[in-house]
């Protein structure tokens, strides 16, 4: 009897054993499966985060972002070789994954982008400018495609006669600076409809926070969503922790567009949270800069510098930054409402991901027949 019993316990631990195994082989399997929903170009998923300055995707977010098979854009210093070439180093020390690197055109960028066609990353993504046909033959020698983000569909159309790889077609619900003025819902259509059967993949960005809002770009015709606001809000974002919290408080009515911010150096529309301080501010005249005669608000290292902060800058708080943080501009688009908690980047991703899935299933159980 006491061996039957030995018996029975053997088959029946050997039983469980068969049964778990299967089980988180299941598990894991769709799991990771889940994860990798809507890979391009080689990456896992179709969901980017933003290139965020000055330096708010540093390496330690980029690296988290690409580990979970995001497409990840750094922010680099602007036009500055050695430095450009020495934070995307310190990134590929956190990854072994692909990831790229986002410049604004508005400014000189020359240096900046030779490192990193030098550095050979996954892509280089341009902003606020053209970006010509043979500029873009030069990233693709040295093996890097082209993202252009856009914001209108003549800027479209320029971007795929110069042969670039990926529209971001940028909402003018966004956060941070917006070249466009149209919904991204009316834009990402339009940019569909233009690269036609040429090949471009468009990724959407503005108000992207939530996978349901990802689900509506892929119906809008968009191939992947891109994520700026989101991120702001993860552990491993290099914004200060006022700032962070800040986009967790603040919901979709809460935010303003205006070129109030760092007109000293560039006169360009962005979205950022309507704080109070902003508020006393709706109204101020166009000669009104963050020059000399601006009070003192702060200072932060950027880069490596010293940067004293004056009223109405345009450097969003890192988390070296000291002073008076509430007057300080925080980037922010519509898509803060449905942010409710500041999560590691990668927890970010797969939210999104397998959310986006559910999103679809959902739908399809509602809306098509049981046989469809």
């Amino acid at each position: 009897m006491v061996g039957g019993e030995g018996g029975l316990q053997h088959h029946s631990c050997f039983f469980f054993f068969v049964f778990f195994s299967y089980f988180f082989f299941v598990f894991f399997f769709f799991r990771k499966k889940m994860v990798k929903f809507g890979g391009i170009l080689g990456f896992d998923n179709g969901i980017m985060l933003a290139t965020m300055g000055p330096d708010v995707s540093g390496p330690k977010l980029v690296a988290a972002v690409a580990n979970a098979g995001g497409i990840a854009s750094l922010a680099v210093p602007p036009n500055n070789y050695d430095l450009t070439k020495t934070t995307i180093q310190q990134t590929k020390k956190l990854t072994t994954k692909p990831f790229g690197a986002g410049v604004l055109l508005a400014f000189p960028q020359t240096e900046s982008i030779r490192a990193i066609l030098d550095e050979k990353l996954a892509f280089l993504q341009v902003f606020w400018g053209d970006y010509p046909k043979e500029m873009v033959d030069e990233a693709h020698k040295h093996g890097v495609k082209v993202f252009h983000q856009v914001g209108s569909v003549e800027e479209a159309e320029k971007a795929v006669a110069a042969g670039v790889d990926v529209i971001i077609a940028q909402g003018v619900e966004a956060g941070g600076h917006i070249i466009g003025t149209v919904a991204v819902t009316a834009l990402v259509p339009r940019v569909v409809d233009v690269i036609g059967n040429k090949g471009t993949i468009v990724i959407a960005a503005g108000s992207m926070s939530d996978p349901r809002c990802y689900a509506a770009a892929l119906v809008l015709g968009a191939q992947g969503i891109c994520l700026g606001t989101r991120f702001v809000a993860s552990e491993e974002a290099y914004a200060n922790d006022f700032y962070k919290q800040q986009v967790v408080k603040y919901t979709e009515g809460q935010t303003w567009r205006s070129d109030l911010y760092g007109r000293l150096s560039w006169r360009a529309f962005a979205r950022f949270l309507d704080t109070p301080f902003n508020k006393e501010w709706h109204d101020a005249p166009d000669w009104i800069q963050n020059d000399d005669t601006q009070p003192i608000i702060g200072h932060s290292v950027i880069w490596g510098n010293e940067v004293t902060l004056r009223r109405f800058a345009g450097q969003a708080a890192n988390p070296t930054t000291t002073g008076q943080l509430d007057k300080m501009v925080m980037y922010a688009g519509e898509g803060v409402g449905y942010i409710n908690e500041i999560l590691p980047a990668a927890e970010i991703v797969k939210r999104m991901a397998e959310g986006v899935q559910i999103v679809i299933k959902n739908l399809k159980s509602k809306f098509l027949p049981s046989n469809a």
